[in-house]
């Protein structure tokens, strides 16, 4: 799950060497944080969170495919 956040991300931004994404435990949930340059942040949040709420839909589905549940978030 966290090789295809990282994968999504650096796809949308114009410093992939900058994307990392930290994944912790909580609660039987798999929490993903997401950190991208200061530039790119609009890139990865979009128009009225537009992109932030497909990633997040993405996310849930792989995971919900896999039994497990799963949060992103997007941490400046």
């Amino acid at each position: 799950m966290k090789e295809l956040l990282t994968y999504v991300a650096q796809n949308l931004v114009e410093h992939p060497e900058s994307v990392s994404v930290t994944e912790t435990q909580e609660d039987g949930e798999t929490l993903l944080e997401l950190r991208v340059a200061p530039e790119d942040m609009g890139k990865v949040i979009g128009r009225q969170g537009r992109i932030a709420k497909e990633i997040r839909t993405l996310m849930r589905s792989v995971a919900q495919r896999k039994g497990t549940r799963v949060s992103v978030e997007i941490v400046d």
